[in-house]
């Protein structure tokens, strides 16, 4: 995916892997390992998450999940996504690493984008901001960060402020939230005009985000009670291209980077009676299938979420995708949303 959001008509479907940066496998030898083993093997993206505090109680539910309890608990390991960009970054070559997503805003939003440039700038320009607004309130009253009710708000407010800071000498912002004047912040970061965008979430608000203010839609699919099967997301992406017309954007710089599990059969495996494998499960060529009707369907980029939390089996799914998978996928069919 260039700099713009969408892909070059060069290339075909990029292809990545989120990582564990939670819970027991949230180990520099087991991330490590995991990144340069993509590297290796030429993927385009790996991801990591963000949480700063884990309450010990909620009042909303995890989106993700039926059952709307946050997977592992509050008692679990959770790296800081920050330093852990930058950690991967040094430890690779080519790949490119996205914070998937940032809760914008859980932190000050200037010492953020200096962090951020810092590491797109030591890295070469392989930094990949993921953006959202948080689904937690009281992670939102531990940080003592922006009233939750008014997350939307200060998030689109901070992406403002960081893109200003990014690409102006002189940056200068007057908002509700945050004003800034009278100072300059330098290295700006390695990508121009600054590291890609990607917007989570499937909400209206969130397709409104990022028709005005990303690079790319970065769903989660698949999980939980969100589906997002590639008809559906088709129908979102025509909603967020008519949203980038009307605010005067070309809605053909903004793509998908979809991201969903991965349960890769055996070549000969057989689907079970009843109803049909969800999308991205099943043996090679049903999940090549997938993939091709979510390219059609407008994606760009798809992220894996590993089906199985086991470095070894992590590290042979990955070889598997790369040797089985990756080279049958056709290099870009026609769109069903332009």
């Amino acid at each position: 995916m260039k700099q713009g959001g969408a892909s070059s008509g060069r290339r075909g479907l990029e292809l990545g892997w989120s990582l564990p940066s939670r819970g027991p496998l949230a180990r520099v030898d087991v991330l490590t390992r995991l990144a340069r083993t993509a590297d290796t093997l030429g993927y385009s993206v790996v991801t990591i998450s963000d949480h700063i505090v884990l309450p010990t109680r909620s009042s909303a539910p995890y989106p993700y999940d039926k059952t709307g309890a946050f997977p592992g608990g509050a008692q679990q390991d959770y790296l800081e996504p920050i330093p852990l960009a930058a950690w991967l970054l040094a430890a690779t070559r080519r790949l490119r690493v996205a914070i998937s997503v940032l809760v914008v805003p859980y932190r000050n939003p200037v010492v953020t984008a200096k962090q951020l440039a810092t590491i797109d700038a030591l890295s070469g320009g392989r930094l990949v901001v993921g953006v959202g607004v948080g689904w937690w309130p009281e992670e939102f009253e531990a940080l003592a960060a922006p009233p939750f009710t008014e997350r939307g708000a200060a998030t689109d407010e901070y992406l403002r402020l960081m893109k200003t800071l990014w690409t102006q000498d002189d940056p200068r912002f007057d908002g509700k939230y945050y004003r800034i004047a009278d100072v300059t912040m330098f290295p700006k970061p390695a990508q121009k005009p600054h590291p890609p965008i990607w917007v989570g979430g499937h909400t209206d608000a969130a397709l409104r985000r990022t028709a005005v203010l990303g690079d790319a839609w970065h769903p989660i699919g698949l999980r939980g009670p969100v589906g997002l099967g590639p008809d559906d997301l088709a129908e979102k992406m025509k909603r967020i291209r008519a949203l980038a017309r009307q605010a005067g954007r070309d809605p053909s710089t903004i793509g998908v980077a979809f991201r969903g599990p991965l349960d890769l059969w055996p070549a000969s495996g057989k689907p079970p009676t009843g109803d049909a494998p969800r999308p991205l499960t099943g043996p090679p060529a049903k999940v090549v299938a997938d993939l091709q009707a979510y390219q059609a369907a407008g994606v760009d980029t798809v992220v894996f979420d590993f089906p199985k939390p086991d470095p070894a089996a992590m590290a042979a799914v990955m070889r598997r995708v790369a040797r089985e998978v990756r080279p049958r996928l056709a290099r870009r069919p026609a769109s069903r949303t332009r």
